[in-house]
């Protein structure tokens, strides 16, 4: 232990970067045993790996998130801090975090950071994409993504999305099955991209409510279904009535792709190039 764990009393704080697949989590975070859960914990990322570092030093660490993400929906930026008395040997600590972790978590990053760095609340925006497939059938190799079977006009759908694009009440993409106030978020790109038979949605905004990126989409398949104009997008913002919304969509297209802590990061994922 004493290799890649120090213990003298003073307190870091390290920044750890993480990807998960998240089929087989209920979510990121730690979650209360209830009765619909039969009296067990919920697997969460957050459980996994806190279960991890204190197997390693044999401590109970908290980890904060830079946010929720929903059962089902992966990442591959997700970022968390933690605090730990005593000094890491990094590398090592990556390498032990990796070798203990399940398979559907992996560490790409761990650094120390200062103390006023938060994970959550120092975060100026995140960055999302949603995959779809689009071709009548299925295939085993189509990866995470949501199969579509009718063709999709991009250019219809990149005008539905314009109109999101700015600092709105997003109340009608906003699940019902929360208690959270917030409603107001500025999308600073809204957009998708054609590559074959893949569609990518991408959203970066500095906040998203609860299902939200996941009842745009549905919205916009629920548009392109029904051949509606694209100003039909404005029209249910504008409502901010969540029951002129499409449906929720699955979340197995999701993924959390980065967080973003300065505006040369967001000005990055703004004008990012899937084919770059």
């Amino acid at each position: 232990m004493s290799e890649i764990w120090q213990p003298d009393g003073i307190k870091r704080r390290y920044k750890l970067v993480i990807s998960y697949i998240g089929n087989d989590f209920s979510g990121s975070q730690i979650q209360a045993v209830s009765e619909t859960t039969n009296g067990l914990e919920p697997r969460t990322v957050q459980s996994e790996l806190e279960k991890v570092f204190c197997t390693l030093t044999n401590r109970k660490i908290k980890t904060i998130f830079s946010g929720r993400t929903d059962a089902g929906v992966h990442s591959k930026g997700q970022v968390v801090h933690f605090d730990i008395l005593g000094e890491l040997d990094v590398r090592r600590f990556e390498n032990a975090l990796n070798g203990n972790l399940p398979n559907d978590i992996s560490v790409s990053k761990l650094e120390l950071t200062d103390k006023t760095f938060h994970a959550q609340k120092s975060a100026l925006a995140r960055f999302y994409r949603y995959k779809i497939t689009n071709r009548p059938q299925r295939n085993v190799w189509d990866g995470h993504s949501l199969l579509v079977r009718k063709p999709l006009d991009v250019e219809r759908m990149n005008k539905c999305l314009e109109f999101l694009i700015g600092e709105h009440d997003f109340s009608a993409f906003k699940s019902s099955q929360t208690n959270n106030p917030a409603k107001i978020c500025n999308m600073y790109k809204a957009h998708c991209v054609a590559s074959n038979d893949f569609i990518y949605f991408d959203f970066v905004a500095d906040r998203f409510l609860y299902n939200m990126i996941r009842t745009i989409i549905g919205t916009i398949l629920w548009i392109e279904n029904n051949n509606f104009d694209p100003t039909k997008m404005l029209e249910i913002l504008n409502s901010k009535d969540r029951t002129k919304a499409g449906a929720t969509i699955s979340p197995d297209g999701l993924v959390l792709m980065k967080v973003i802590y300065t505006n040369n990061d967001k000005l990055e994922a703004i004008n990012e190039n899937i084919f770059s």
